[in-house]
């Protein structure tokens, strides 16, 4: 078999999350992918790659530009990746051969889908969008690049930079994997309060590289930060050709705060930045809700305690806690809040080393202790009247005793806190229903945060804790005369904490008006505070023209981008009519201001002889779900124990048999000789295996679809699903939204219930997940196959389930009460063989991966003999790509 290899360009833009869990700014660089031995990397050359940022008033506008040449004398084909952060928006892509310029549309998502599936039926598609790490999203795009051809990939996305512990940051990580004759780095910062501080900093390279490739300046409202290295300066060595760049580059800024607001104005749209400094700490109530049961055993509840007793440390003397414990049960460290006085900071800390795992997760009974415990704390007067409250609460699965139902959870949550206080959700790794803590949390006005499984689980706990510590002012009210102001974004919040920064933006209804007042209204520690900003137009025309520096319609995009934002955030929780309207306010405002959001998508046409003429970018959402509707009869499926279902629609009806082999088997379920294509299943057993065949259960656990016509196989087990395309593996997880398309074939997971996967248009196969209970003593996790369309595969198609998608007939006579009263039995003619068959039922989880739809259908005895040709075990193969 020949090996063909696709050199990758590569250049991947991220935001991060820091150690705390919150976001922060990031930019990784990437250029050529690994290879395989021997294959040399000269014919693809990156001569070019510039990244130019402009932020303004904290709205960064970037561009990333690679130019590349193939000095090869043949085309090769050069893929472009882009890993952006899921609070960042793209707003234009373009590629350009050879100074043809082909632009990338954004359209509106079900409009964009409908040319990306008549793609998939030509087989023309090839595009990949997934969400990638902590808070990514990657974005792919490939073209051809004949012998001797430039091409220039452009991307361009824009992001409101959020300020975390008193400073905005960028964060690049910088690896383009070879030396690029033309380099650079270049920021251009202006705010009109001024700058205080201006920092860039590279972990990879030395101080004397620094100087001289480095530069950064900030003067009165402008700063500039440049890294520009030479070829030289990028070598690992004097003699190398591998590149050093490899690592963290850093620009953190900070503007002045001589008044704690700051309002402008653009063209009649204006944003109101609001940080006040220096006030007294608002002391706060805070019950630390701790997931104790089973699943968070071993490495996780080590972190977790680690990060409570770092927590310990930074409790303000002022404060109150308390600590819940839940598995099936919950338990309370003290019946009611205590202060933080240095006796009960020591016994806190002796509570927290003996924290260990055990049990069941009993979510719905330790909220509503936590919020029954700060209530009564308030009401009768336990705590400081001015102090605030907050609970935060760690996870790392979902209910599954007691009150288990998420919707009814969230209701008893939401009646309980009557908006009174924040709750903050913490969703620890990724066996775990994120949607459902972050609609918990947002609806009851805190939000949620996914803790990632990695050796600095315990820093983002304790980072996440620090974002919130400090409350200096509760019950913010962001005012503005009465019809001068209209389409305003979020103007309350119920707290204010130092180091970050309240941003609201709206239009004016008059633009010609000469000044306006804007009221900022909160209690502090000590008393009500009201700040009061008066806006004089006149001295904002004058700044109008230096802000013409970076670009002059931003604070209008950076409404509209708040806006969407912020509309998104209320769709998630919104039903019917509601949600609607929200849906269509974010679409307009997306297509409008050219964004690529979770409504949109973008569309990036190539040249007509390219083979893959169109691709699609999406932007999937943390727990996004991508639907298919399943086709009319006939299908086939094989779900369960494992339970064989073959519809037959001409006669309403269906046949069903059983396979029962040892676990490790793996079987034949189609083979395609014409078309290439085959499916195989290989069967696992539960975790305690009976030696009795009447009584053991066994279930399909593994699967591997294969073409050898298009090269690729995919290996789909209960953790995870690896794609090969040739030799090249791209591993996927249950816990992704991922959709793949490339070459004709398209892949579709959706998070945690199934996978969709289509050969063209008439061949479509979907496999569903079953998950149960980690602790299980008995059953393990398992797959269901459907067969949803075959239409397009030959007639020389066979296997367990292939063989019936050609046309069959059978007959049922003889209908009588069986061995078992509860069931009737049959004489059944099928394929010249004739057999007793009994009534029963299966179900059919294609919709419903829980309960399952019942479906009748006759059963066929002994493995299927005489419904299947041959006997079952002419179906048993070596191996799931066999």
């Amino acid at each position: 078999m020949a090996l063909v290899w696709r050199p990758y360009l590569t250049l991947a833009l991220f935001f991060s999350l820091a150690a705390s869990g919150f976001p922060r700014s990031a930019l990784r660089l990437l250029a050529i992918r690994s290879l395989p031995e021997g294959l040399g990397t000269n014919d693809i050359e990156v001569y070019s790659t510039t990244i130019n940022c402009k932020v303004t008033s904290r709205f960064s506008h970037n561009v990333i530009t690679t130019r590349a040449v193939n000095r090869g004398h043949e085309a090769k084909e050069v893929f472009f990746d882009a890993e952006l952060p899921k609070t960042g928006f793209i707003t234009n892509f373009t590629l350009t051969i050879d100074g043809v310029t082909y632009p990338g549309n954004i359209k509106e998502k079900e409009v964009a889908k409908k040319q990306y599936e008549k793609a998939v039926s030509q087989g023309k598609t090839a595009g990949l969008v997934k969400a990638s790490g902590r808070k990514l999203e990657k974005f792919t795009v490939s073209v051809n690049v004949a012998a001797g051809s430039k091409v220039t990939f452009e991307l361009t996305y824009e992001e409101l930079l959020k300020r975390h512990k008193g400073k905005y940051e960028m964060y690049l990580k910088i690896q383009p994997k070879q030396l690029v004759k033309n380099f650079e780095i270049d920021v251009h910062i202006f705010e009109p309060q001024g700058i205080s501080t201006l920092d860039a900093e590279a972990s990879f390279i030395t101080n004397d590289l620094l100087g001289s490739a480095l530069t950064k300046s900030f003067s009165g409202k402008k700063g500039h930060v440049s890294f520009k290295p030479s070829l030289d300066q990028q070598r690992s060595c004097p003699t190398c050709a591998d590149s050093l760049l490899n690592g963290d580059f850093t620009v953190t800024y900070d503007v002045n705060r001589e008044s704690p607001a700051n309002v402008q104005i653009v063209n009649g749209y204006f944003v109101h930045f609001f940080a006040p400094q220096g006030l007294p700490v608002v002391p706060k109530n805070v019950v630390f809700v701790i997931d104790v049961s089973g699943s968070m055993s071993g490495l996780k509840i080590e972190q977790t305690k680690d990060a409570l007793l770092r927590i310990l440390e930074d409790v303000r003397k002022e404060d109150y806690l308390n600590f819940i414990l839940f598995s099936g049960s919950v338990t309370t460290w003290k019946d009611q809040l205590v202060q933080a006085t240095l006796e009960n900071l020591q016994e806190a800390r002796t509570f927290v080393k003996n924290i260990y795992d055990q049990g069941l997760t009993n979510i719905n009974d330790a909220l509503l202790r936590a919020i029954h415990m700060l209530n009564k704390a308030q009401e009768e007067h336990l705590v400081p009247e001015r102090s605030t409250s907050i609970i935060i609460m760690l996870t790392d699965g979902d209910a599954n005793t007691g009150e288990s139902r998420p919707d009814k959870i969230r209701e008893n949550v939401r009646n309980a806190i009557q908006g009174k206080f924040p709750l903050y959700n913490l969703g620890f790794g990724k066996n775990l229903d994120y949607s459902f803590l972050e609609s918990m949390a947002l609806e009851n006005q805190g939000l949620a945060r996914r803790i990632y499984e990695d050796s600095d689980a315990d820093l983002q706990l304790q980072g996440f804790y620090e974002e919130v510590a400090n409350p200096l002012l509760t019950g913010v009210q962001v005012e503005y005369p009465d019809n001068a102001i209209q389409d305003l974004t979020q103007n309350s919040y119920q707290h204010f904490y130092d180091g970050s920064e309240i941003v609201v933006a709206g239009r004016l209804v008059d633009e010609d008006m000469n000044s306006f007042t804007a009221d900022v209204k909160g209690q502090g520690a000590l008393n009500d505070l009201i700040y009061t900003e008066k806006v004089d137009m006149k001295d904002m025309e004058k700044a109008l023209k230096e802000q013409d520096y970076i670009f002059g319609n931003y604070i209008e995009r950076l409404w509209a981008y708040l806006t969407i934002e912020q509309l998104l955030e209320k769709r998630k929780n919104a039903q019917g009519e509601e949600k609607e309207k929200l849906t269509a306010q974010a679409l307009d405002l997306s297509l409008k201001y050219h964004f690529v959001t979770p409504l949109t998508s973008m569309v990036v046409t190539k040249p007509e002889d390219d083979e893959n003429q169109t691709d699609i970018a999406d932007k999937p959402g943390e727990d996004a779900e991508v639907s298919y509707q399943p086709p009319q009869n006939p299908y086939y499926y094989v779900d369960g124990d494992p339970h064989f279902i073959i519809r037959v629609s001409e006669k309403d009806d269906a046949i069903c048999f059983n396979i029962d082999e040892d676990p490790g088997t793996v079987l034949r379920l189609i083979q395609d000789p014409v078309t290439g294509l085959t499916v195989n299943g290989q069967i696992i057993g539960d975790k305690r295996n009976s030696l009795d065949s009447n009584t053991r259960k066994t279930f399909f656990g593994k699967l591997g679809i294969s073409s050898t016509q298009m090269d690729f196989r995919i290996e789909v087990t209960t953790e995870k699903i690896t794609l090969w395309k040739g030799a090249v593996p791209t591993s996927l997880s249950w816990l992704d939204t991922v959709t793949l398309v490339q070459d004709g074939l398209s892949v579709t997971i959706n998070r945690k219930k199934n996978m969709v996967i289509s050969f063209g248009r008439g061949v479509n196969f979907v496999v569903v997940l079953h998950q149960v209970w980690k602790k299980h003593p008995v059953h393990q996790d398992f797959l269901g196959f459907y067969v949803l369309d075959s239409h397009r595969m030959s007639t020389q198609t066979h296997g367990l389930l292939g063989q019936f998608f050609h046309p069959f007939d059978f007959e049922v006579s003889d209908i009588h009460p069986g061995s078992d009263p509860t069931k009737l039995d049959a004489t059944m003619v099928v394929k010249n063989h004739q057999m007793t068959v009994t009534r029963g039922s299966q179900k059919d989880y294609r919709k419903d991966t829980s309960m399952g739809e019942k479906v009748n259908c006759w059963f066929v005895h002994n493995n299927g003999e005489g419904l299947i040709d041959g006997v079952h075990t002419d179906y048993i193969v070596s191996n799931l790509f066999e």
